[in-house]
């Protein structure tokens, strides 16, 4: 064992004939900013594998069969998944704008008070709309709920949804 921890050392101060000499000199400073580096870049990666929570509220057969999760929650930071403003019992997109912007709405805040975050814990939100003509009906509605600044957005427009639907949204929050 001493034999092999000598070796380390002896390769780490390049001591060794068989090895080119690095560029600079390998001092305790750099060998420890290289370890510190190290940990910043592994530790959360590991810590992100490990703490990851898929979260499926609806147990139903026929949305289990679907191979997504409505949002992972890894840490403090939930990722909800596309969402559409369908209605509960019939599964289809009302005719009105304005209401499938509520119904929309009002999933996506059911899903992130379902990972145990607020509404106004979302720090960035995407939406995609079928036609930008709808941009004011879908803020008439959106901005009702949301208690003090609103997450950063985007509002793009997107030839076809799911279901006959004029919006989709996805987030990212971060719980406080």
């Amino acid at each position: 064992m001493k034999i092999h921890v000598k070796r380390i050392f002896k390769i780490a101060d390049w001591d060794e004939k068989s090895f080119p000499k690095p560029a600079g000199k390998m001092t305790r400073g750099t060998i420890t900013q290289s370890f510190i580096l190290f940990l910043f870049i592994m530790v959360p990666s590991i810590f992100a594998q490990t703490d990851r929570k898929h979260i499926i509220l609806d147990q139903s057969p026929e949305r289990s069969a679907s191979p997504f999760s409505d949002c992972v929650l890894v840490g403090n930071t939930l990722y909800v998944s596309g969402h559409v403003g369908a209605d509960l019992k019939t599964g289809k997109v009302p005719t009105s704008a304005k209401e499938e912007a509520r119904l929309l709405m009002d999933d996506l805040k059911h899903t992130v008070e379902g990972a145990g975050l607020t509404i106004d814990d979302l720090v960035m939100v995407q939406v995609l709309c079928t036609d930008l003509d709808l941009f004011d009906t879908f803020n008439s509605v959106y901005r009702t709920y949301f208690h003090g600044g609103f997450p950063a957005r985007a509002f793009m427009g997107c030839n076809k949804l799911l279901f006959g639907a004029h919006f989709e949204i996805t987030a990212i929050g971060v719980k406080r």
